[in-house]
């Protein structure tokens, strides 16, 4: 095995390599552990994997189970490389005019890489693309010499409505890719999501852990519709590949003629020193880059939703701002059942975006926006525009709509606009941008509750026709942008369907999940900041009647693992429970830029029975030579005599949020609680203008 090149970027090294059989690929590693580098007897894992149909397809028992390792990529040789500006270009070829230039971008800043693949057909003929890598990284791990036996933890993360981001991290063996004793049989674990929810099942990311060296390997796609990701093994080296849905697996498939060209979507890499936790936050810093508020301060909002569930109206809202006002509160967002008529169920009518002006918003919608500027918050709508429902006109108007193999795409009460066309685009920018700008909203929350499926017609494959149909939903929300620059997106799908990097980078904020009144927000808030910027994550505190103090701080602590939302029982609250709330926006505020910007580590133990949790988890967030915020929460079982957690040092104790006077103390760098309760949760602040070194 020769090494072609080699380049420092930042706390990498990336050195591109060759087998005997001359297949070029990458390994990425800590810049000083190169000398650590063991001689491994395993195939290079090519940079980039592609199949072209009517290619032979793989053998060593994966055929049906991968389209990776086909004569499509072995025929492949490296032609060219080259470094222009913050990207290194390497392009391959093989004899019968196929081009793939394979780009990684780096630069000050990010620790982490990105990376895409263009195909180019230059055959003098039509061909047809089955499949297609974002990235692919072979010889895991290049420290051990063998296939690192008891050695390799995979780590995926699971997500399902209201239950977002479960880490689960399985050993190569428990996965059945140990390899075998020869090198005949292709282990192959395949996963990924079919549709328009990226996130739905898995988030688009993976990891592969050494764990005796301490080296994670981890990447992320950014992709809106159906990908996948694999990790394969043959002999020594475990390999880890990902993309767009392929033929076989999202029906996809791509026609080039002559001279065409088609890029993948990106994708992140990274390689930490220590465990998914660190190179999860060193994937984030690519999404950082890329979000639109990075230099805001965090706001607090108010949705409505769980005060009126529903049936919003002038009267109603207003209520609502009078009972906000000098609270703090920096937006109110109007939520669904602000259109068709107060007679009809609000899930049946979406689609036409236009107010009900008879019942609801008798002065106009205008009016009552207005009304909320005056209260000193700004306004905010929610729309689901990229469907309609049942009793909604344009649900009728079925050449608009989405089909597949023939027939509407109907889902019992939602069908979805072709995005694709013009027609629909100037249907959008007027019933919603133009409906945003005529009332003066300035922030918007854009939902979508459902998914199209595995594909829709109009294309050369079910797969190309959602991938164009997500391109025009991107195209949809840059439109926003375009029109009310100022305007604040919020980026929702059921809760959390779509926290991939792609929409985020189009969305202010998103939100987190629809566990709005569940004891177990703390822990999906936690497990979303390895997958999204807290600073883009929206939890919601819902505040009842009913909840005593030690459930009202629960409930705005929760918020601190990301951006303030409140809801509920706001006209009936207590003095003291206004107290503990105006108290929770003010701590949230001094810690706002923590939240922002820094990076957390993760502790605890906490049972796999979300729903009815037990144990305890603790968030350590910091910012790189200032501040720390501390975010601990007990749920049920039995409760630990105390919680002791490292924290960065020469901080002191600058203030505490919690509900039973925890006993707290700070000694040289460990933070000590003595938890008194289960289901509490307990927030502090560290600083160095912190003086006290314990509290009680």
């Amino acid at each position: 095995m020769n090494t072609l090149s080699r380049f420092i970027l930042g706390e990498f090294a990336v050195l591109f390599r060759q087998d005997e059989a001359g297949h070029t690929g990458l390994t990425l590693i800590p810049a000083d552990m190169e000398a650590d580098l063991a001689e491994k007897k395993c195939a290079v894992e090519s940079l980039v994997q592609l199949h072209l149909r009517g290619d032979a397809l793989p053998h060593g028992f994966a055929n049906g189970a991968t389209l990776a390792d086909t004569p499509s990529t072995n025929g492949l040789r490296l032609s060219d490389q080259r470094r222009e500006g913050d990207a290194i270009l390497t392009e391959l070829r093989d004899q019968r005019g196929i081009r793939v230039r394979h780009r990684l971008r780096w630069h000050a800043g990010l620790q982490a890489v990105i990376l895409d693949a263009e195909v180019i057909n230059e055959t003098g003929r039509p061909v047809t693309l089955d499949m297609l890598s974002s990235f692919s990284i072979g010889m895991l791990t290049p420290f051990a010499p063998d296939d690192a036996p008891g050695g390799l933890t995979l780590h995926r993360v699971k997500s399902a409505w209201s239950e977002e981001g479960r880490l689960l991290s399985q050993g190569a063996e428990e996965l059945n890719l140990e390899p075998a004793w020869i090198p005949v049989g292709v282990r192959v674990e395949k996963f990924g999501q079919l549709g328009s929810m990226p996130v739905r099942g898995y988030f688009p990311f993976a990891a592969v852990e050494d764990t005796r060296r301490g080296v994670t390997w981890a990447a992320q796609l950014a992709i809106p519709s159906s990908w996948q990701m694999e990790f394969r093994r043959r002999d020594g080296g475990l390999s880890l590949t990902g993309g767009l849905a392929d033929a076989e697996y999202g029906h996809w498939a791509k026609e080039l003629p002559n001279g065409a060209s088609f890029l993948s979507p990106p994708a992140y890499l990274t390689v930490a020193r220590g465990g998914v936790d660190e190179a999860s936050q060193m994937l984030l810093t690519v999404q950082r880059e890329n979000w639109v508020g990075k230099d805001r301060p965090l706001p607090v909002l108010f949705n409505e939703y769980c005060t009126t569930w529903g049936k919003p109206s002038h009267d109603n809202l207003m209520r609502i701002a009078q009972a906000l006002q000098g609270r703090g509160v920096d937006y109110l967002v109007i939520d669904a059942g602000w259109y068709g008529a107060s007679d009809r169920d609000w899930s049946a009518c979406g689609g036409d975006w236009l107010p009900d002006e008879r019942g609801l918003f008798p002065r106009g919608l205008a009016y009552t926006a207005q009304r909320i500027r005056d209260a000193g918050m700004i306004p905010g709508l929610w729309f689901e525009p990229e469907t309609c429902a049942r009793q909604a006109d344009i649900f009728r108007q079925e050449d608009r709509l989405l089909h597949r193999n023939g027939v509407v795409i109907d889902t019992d009460n939602r069908r979805f606009l072709d995005l694709r066309t013009e027609e629909n685009q100037a249907y959008l920018r007027q019933r919603v941008a133009g409906l945003l700008k005529k009332c003066h909203f300035g922030y918007v929350k854009i939902d979508y509750n459902d998914t199209i499926g595995v594909g829709c017609d109009g294309c050369e494959s079910l797969g190309e026709g959602l991938r164009q149909n997500m391109l025009g939903a991107q195209r949809f929300f840059r439109m926003l942008r375009q029109e009310i620059p100022d305007l604040v997106i919020e980026n929702c799908s059921s809760g959390g369907h779509r926290l991939e990097p792609s929409m985020m980078a189009l969305s202010d904020m998103a939100s987190f999940s629809d566990a709005h009144e569940c004891a177990h927000i703390p822990i999906i808030a936690a497990a979303l900041q390895r997958m999204i910027l807290a600073g883009q994550s929206q939890i919601w505190a819902v505040l009842r009647q009913k909840d005593d103090l030690r459930r009202i701080n629960y409930s705005l602590v929760n918020t601190l693992l990301g951006v303030m939302c409140l809801s509920g029982d706001i006209f009936s609250l207590s003095e003291a429970q206004w107290r503990k709330v105006e108290e929770g926006i003010a701590f949230y505020r001094r810690v706002g830029l923590i939240i922002r910007d820094g990076v957390s580590r993760f502790y605890g133990s906490v049972s796999p029975r979300w729903l009815h949790p037990e144990g305890w988890q603790a968030v350590v967030r910091a910012v790189d030579g200032g501040e720390a915020l501390v975010v601990i929460h007990t749920f049920g079982g039995p409760l630990p005599p105390r919680i002791s957690l490292p924290v960065p040092a020469r901080l002191g104790i600058a203030g505490v949020l919690c509900s039973e006077n925890d006993p707290v103390s700070l000694q040289e760098n460990c933070l000590t609680v003595i938890p008194q309760a289960n289901f509490e949760a307990v927030a502090i602040h560290l600083a160095k203008t912190g003086r006290d070194e314990s509290t009680k």
